[in-house]
């Protein structure tokens, strides 16, 4: 396949709307429906990130269009996440809100990239422990992040969420904090009780407006989300210094990956629960990239795919990319119809939704699921999520794969077995000087230590049969070991045949020089019958050769 192709199979095609013909009714519904549900996410994770209540919904509209358009999913819809919330508060708080630009477009550009390198599948990598500790500790980080807001407080100093909350209730006033907690409660008791009297009623939006409507008339002592612009800001590239561009470089990694694992998962999910058609991982990844610059260039923030609302587009009867691109019309109806309004939403009000949207991110039966499973998959869990809470998310996921890693290998080696298999019948007097041993499951670097150790105990034998056709997993380590204890064996006077080798195995075993350390040629052979036989005739050989001395 030539680049031009390659690339073309990239963009967008007619063929991504061929069900919108008989669509479009529940694609208009669902667009709407979305739209209404992500508005109060919009801004609420805004605010959280520090970049303002506008560039969330500018993230929710640009993006949304963006990716909707050039991504790889059917119905997968995009804007601002709290994983995304949960690295950009670090940048802001040392370079300010101007740096939310300039990161969005370098972080979009190198999920770009990856796009186009088609590394699309690599999500599929990572282990289900690890993206559920990651999971359970972003929800946990975006529960903290909302303390000071719940409270009426300002965040603490820390970078840290557990330290700035902490920080922030000893700052409280106690007044302001009965109100704004008054306020989280009546938005969390909304929410949970709203949909009980019917599953299509947009919840957080319903809640919002009344305790904000409650705010304005009693006048009650909240902070507000405050003026915001009545249209789309025209896009512009972000001012920044050519010596401090490197330092963007760090971040832009941390949130290009971040965008990427999120985004996949999202259209894994979606792509699981429509019917809509398989999501292409690479196109995706060009479609979040381009997403998250256009947000750049419009003063937003890095988009990803949003689990969530993916989910309520699903269930609201989206079949194309057409229900998302009308979410985000939605959203932008409200920047000219309804700012004045939105400025006057309680912040306690958005820290409500962002509470009771992080405690939904955390599902108890899959944290069962995951700690029951076995020690390993525990262990894995909970060390992604601490490290996630108390460090860093993308360093969080590589320690998770690392762990994970190690505890997969351990079980690899623990599956490769060498075990020592009585002579076939009929037995021979010959058979008491011939050890027959069976190698099988995985002999490579974590195995074959075990391997040789085991097999060097023997003693008063004349002969060593390997029986190499078991062995499901050999590599470099493992042929060289076996090469090792070829020569050792050989040194004791022990003749050793291999019996067996997979064609699969044929080759790093003769680059290793597992064949060239045996000492004839004729030592390797394919069926077990003929090696016992000229181990057998070996023995033999060598008591008439001993007896002719004699």
């Amino acid at each position: 396949m030539n680049f031009s192709r390659s690339i073309g199979l990239l963009l967008p095609r007619p063929s991504d709307y061929r069900l919108l013909r008989r669509s479009w009714r529940g694609d208009l519904i669902a667009g709407i429906t979305v739209g209404i549900v992500a508005l109060p996410l919009a801004l609420a994770f805004g605010v959280s990130s520090g970049a303002g209540a506008e560039a969330g919904l500018i993230t929710a509209i640009v993006a949304g269009i963006v990716a909707a358009v050039f991504g790889g999913s059917n119905v997968q819809v995009s804007g601002p996440t709290g994983a995304m919330v949960v690295v950009l508060g670090p940048v802001i708080a040392v370079h300010g809100p101007s740096a939310v630009a300039i990161v969005s477009i370098l972080g979009g550009v190198l999920v770009l990239i990856a796009g186009i390198l088609r590394l699309g599948r690599m999500v599929s990598y990572i282990p289900w422990p690890v993206i559920e500790g990651f999971t359970f500790g972003i929800a946990i980080i975006i529960f903290l992040q909302q303390v000071p807001s719940a409270i009426g407080a300002a965040p603490g100093p820390s970078s840290n969420a557990f330290v700035s909350a902490i920080q922030a209730i000893g700052t409280a006033s106690g007044a302001e904090a009965a109100w704004a907690l008054g306020v989280v409660a009546f938005i969390a008791v909304g929410m949970i009780y709203l949909p009980k009297l019917h599953r299509q009623l947009p919840a957080s939006i319903i809640a919002i407006i009344l305790v904000t409507v409650i705010a304005v008339i009693a006048h009650l002592p909240l902070d507000r989300i405050g003026a915001l612009p009545s249209s789309l800001p025209a896009p512009a590239l972000p001012q920044v210094d050519a010596a401090n561009l490197m330092t963007f470089v760090g971040p832009a990694f941390t949130i290009a990956a971040l965008a990427a694992i999120e985004s996949l998962l999202s259209a894994r999910v979606a792509a699981s629960i429509s019917d809509t058609g398989p999501y292409d991982a690479d196109r995706e990844l060009v479609g979040q990239g381009l997403a998250s610059v256009a947000s750049g260039f419009f003063g937003g923030m890095p988009a990803t795919g949003a689990i969530a609302r993916t989910a309520v587009n699903v269930r609201s009867g989206a079949r194309t990319r057409v229900a998302a691109i009308i979410h985000a019309l939605v959203l932008l109806a409200v920047v000219y119809l309804a700012t004045m309004a939105v400025a006057q939403i309680p912040l306690a009000a958005l820290a409500g939704v962002l509470m009771v949207t992080a405690t939904r991110m955390i599902s108890l039966s899959t944290v069962r699921s995951v700690i029951t499973a076995s020690k390993s998959d525990a262990a894995v869990f909970i060390a992604t999520a601490i490290v996630t809470v108390s460090f860093d998310l993308i360093i969080a996921v590589g320690i998770g794969i690392i762990a994970a890693a190690f505890f997969a290998l351990r079980a690899l080696a623990a599956s490769g077995g060498v075990h020592r298999e009585e002579m076939p019948a009929p037995s021979a007097p010959e058979d008491t000087e011939i050890a027959l041993f069976r190698l099988d499951g995985a002999l490579f670097f974590g195995a074959a230590d075990r391997m040789m150790d085991e097999i060097n105990k023997i003693h008063s034998v004349s002969v060593v049969i390997l029986r190499l056709s078991q062995l499901q997993v050999l590599d470099a380590t493992g042929a060289r070991v076996v090469t090792e204890l070829v020569h050792s064996l050989e040194r004791r006077g022990i003749t050793v045949l291999i019996k067996g080798v997979q064609d699969r195995h044929l080759r790093v075993a003769t680059r290793v020089g597992v064949i060239a350390a045996l000492r004839h040629q004729n030592h390797l052979f394919t069926h077990l019958s003929e090696a016992v036989e000229h181990a057998r005739s070996h023995v033999r050989r060598s008591h008439a050769s001993a007896n002719s001395l004699e």
